[in-house]
């Protein structure tokens, strides 16, 4: 039940439920399990708690500072979005656009770790959801040098959302830029970068896999593009999504080139902060928490169940 609810629909909400810019100061820190029991409040109310709202738009409470899980990967988001700057030797790639009020946080975010932004060469995007893609237009004439890319689903939900977007909820979108279809790769210093079609969160929704680094050790991530179950319209959409988490489930358990990370689009889905705060107290020849194929299949197996309700209900109807 609880991954449904990680759904920028619930933001689109709190955008619009009046909720002042004052400090909320609703959580110490970015904890998970806290902030998703308010989530699971809103869902279960409909309603959006007031001091839920105030903190989903708040900048003060919403920043975090960068950190690198690994030596090529710097997490530049904010506590609830999760956005990352992949590093390699002929420039770099941002996974993710923010949105709205927090895009000035992620570009000061870029800024401090010592990125130009005109070394960012790639723009990935999940999905059509505003606050993974509703930073692009401002985002695109700060950076000279991105391409800005999506599916063709991808980029056809995100212009449609955008272009019946109003009032409160108002946002652009740019015009469509590098269409990657299914299992097209594209090299930058290195590094291959794939993009995976998982439509269920979205019909357009993809995921990207990649390579990040540990001391000698090389390890293949991927940022799951979409979660929740929140958008679905039907069965066939449903049974979409199970595929989706079968392939990803495969992509884990393969004989070479495992995925054996799971960079997260949402942190308080998988305990981003409780493992960044493991990772900061590691010592010397201890593995990296967030190498964690294991993690990841519960994870899958998760998603998969509450998707499997999911479309006996949609199958009801």
């Amino acid at each position: 039940m609880t991954l449904k609810l990680i759904t920028s629909a619930f933001a689109f909400a709190a955008l619009a439920s009046g909720a002042t810019p004052a400090a909320a100061e609703l959580f110490e820190g970015c904890p998970s399990k806290p902030i998703l029991g308010k989530f699971i409040e809103f869902g279960k109310a409909g309603k959006m708690p007031k001091d839920l709202g105030q903190w989903l738009n708040t900048p003060a409470a919403q920043k975090i500072e960068p950190w690198k899980p690994f030596e090529n990967v710097d997490y530049v988001g904010i506590c609830w979005v999760s956005a990352w700057l992949v590093h390699t030797d002929d420039g770099i790639v941002l996974i993710d656009t923010l949105y709205g009020p927090f895009v000035n946080q992620l570009v000061e975010n870029i800024k401090s770790v010592g990125v130009d932004l005109a070394d960012i060469k790639y723009v990935l995007m999940t999905h059509g959801h505003f606050d993974h893609a509703g930073g692009a237009s401002a985002l695109k004439p700060m950076l000279p040098n991105a391409q800005f890319v999506m599916s063709q689903s991808g980029w056809d939900e995100a212009i449609e959302d955008a272009a019946k977007s109003e009032g409160r909820r108002k946002w652009d979108m740019i015009p469509q830029d590098v269409v990657m279809a299914d299992g097209d790769t594209f090299e930058l210093g290195g590094n291959v970068f794939q993009l995976i079609e998982t439509p269920g969160h979205t019909w357009g929704t993809a995921s990207y896999s990649y390579d990040v680094k540990d001391g000698d050790d090389t390890f293949r991530a991927v940022t799951i593009g979409g979660l929740g179950l929140n958008a679905i319209k039907g069965v066939d959409q449903v049974e979409a999504y199970i595929e989706s988490v079968e392939r990803l489930k495969g992509l884990v358990e393969a004989a070479d080139d495992n995925v054996s990370v799971h960079l997260t689009t949402h942190g308080f889905s998988n305990n981003l902060e409780e493992d960044r705060l493991k990772l900061s107290e590691r010592k010397a020849g201890e593995p990296n928490v967030f190498v964690n194929p294991d993690g990841i299949l519960a994870q899958v197996s998760g998603l998969k169940s509450r998707a499997v309700q999911r479309l006996e209900i949609e199958k009801n109807k």
